[in-house]
């Protein structure tokens, strides 16, 4: 099959060769998948265009324009993933001072009362699956770069009680957030929970866990057991897939329902945690087949090539979340209300992200 790994990569350098408006979170997600599209052919043009990217924000005392350590808000956590990078491979301490900024706001970020991370300080007491791929994987390698290893302990936890709280019995999937507090007019006010299952949010919860055991010690005493929940979660993921297409859907286990539809960066995500999962050895040999399948489909669903040869994805949920200003509900009817897009950022990430551990897979 195609690297589309590096066609998608190349039509982002295209048609967006700077990513200078914000700190934004979705940004990271692209980078990430450059990076690994970078390690995988060594192509020095891919390093070169994280670098231009990431320093439009990182200056050189290593404080980050557009970014407050006290707003907490734990998707600005999510670009900093990159500076690891930027400093092995530069030596500069402008991506060090800058990762420990960003440490600096996770050891004073709001918690729940069990030690797990807000969301955001303007979404009080509340855990939602995305915010442990915004936090996790960085807090994880700092500790593994710069901090003591008993730190790791605090990654772990925040799995755990997000696993406790969200997870239900019956499916295995997990809901959207939480709240501990019990108080948000989207929740249950016996459980705390949101009423639905999103895709995209089970994605980012899948990928926070693959690329959280990148840095877990071998022995650390919850590695076991994370690896363990990332096994039930594909399994039960994989009892809610389209028939016909194999792929997921916005509302993960309503795909019957009118309005639903199969969308690309859920797909891509937990595409992307089963295959690196198959990589690393995480999950047994039958997600090998299942991964190549998924991606022949995701290609087929929403890869479209236009004329000039630029590659786009189609089929991605703007953006979803629960409460806020917009007093959004987390109702079936929510979630399948939101834009629609083509060439949305998170979603172009994951599919970067995908397709690059696809290359290595086969």
């Amino acid at each position: 099959m195609e690297n589309w790994a590096a066609r998608m990569t190349d039509s982002v350098m295209i048609r967006t060769p700077e990513f200078n408006c914000k700190w934004e979170y979705d940004n990271g997600v692209i980078f990430k998948g450059i990076e690994l599209l970078w390690k995988i052919t060594k192509d020095k043009k891919y390093f070169d265009f994280i670098k231009k990217n990431m320093d439009f924000f990182i200056d050189e005392t290593g404080d980050i324009k557009k970014y407050s350590v006290t707003e907490y808000n734990i998707d600005h956590v999510n670009n900093g993933k990159l500076l690891f990078l930027l400093y092995k491979e530069t030596g500069l301490e402008k991506y060090k001072k800058a990762a420990f900024l960003l440490r600096e706001q996770l050891r004073n970020h709001p918690r729940t009362s069990e030690g797990a991370f807000w969301h955001k300080q303007i979404y009080p007491y509340q855990i939602w699956l995305d915010g442990l791929y915004m936090g996790s994987p960085f807090l994880a390698e700092f500790i593994k770069e710069f901090g003591e290893t008993s730190e790791f302990d605090d990654v772990t936890k925040q799995f755990l009680i997000c696993e406790l709280h969200a997870k239900d019995s019956v499916t295995g999937l997990l809901y959207h957030a939480w709240d501990e507090k019990k108080v948000q007019p989207w929740c249950n006010k016996e459980t705390g929970l949101s009423k639905n299952f999103w895709g995209r949010s089970m994605g980012w919860y899948v990928m926070a866990i693959v690329d959280v055991l990148d840095y877990l010690p071998e022995n650390h005493k919850d590695r076991a057991r994370i690896i363990e929940i990332l096994n039930e979660v594909l399994e039960a993921l994989l009892k809610v897939r389209d028939e016909k297409t194999g792929l997921w859907y916005q509302v993960l286990d309503k795909g019957t329902q009118k309005g639903n539809y199969i969308e690309s960066s859920a797909s891509c995500m937990i595409l992307y945690a089963i295959a690196k999962g198959s990589n690393k050895g995480y999950i047994p040999k039958k997600w090998v087949a299942i991964a190549k399948t998924t991606y022949k489909n995701i290609v087929d669903e929403f890869i479209m090539v236009t004329k000039d040869g630029l590659v786009n994805l189609n089929k991605t949920c703007a953006v979803a979340g629960l409460g806020g200003a917009t007093k959004r509900d987390g109702t079936y009817e929510y979630y399948i209300s939101e834009p629609i897009v083509t060439n949305d950022a998170k979603g172009i990430g994951a599919f970067i992200l995908a397709a690059a551990e696809m290359e290595i897979l086969n």
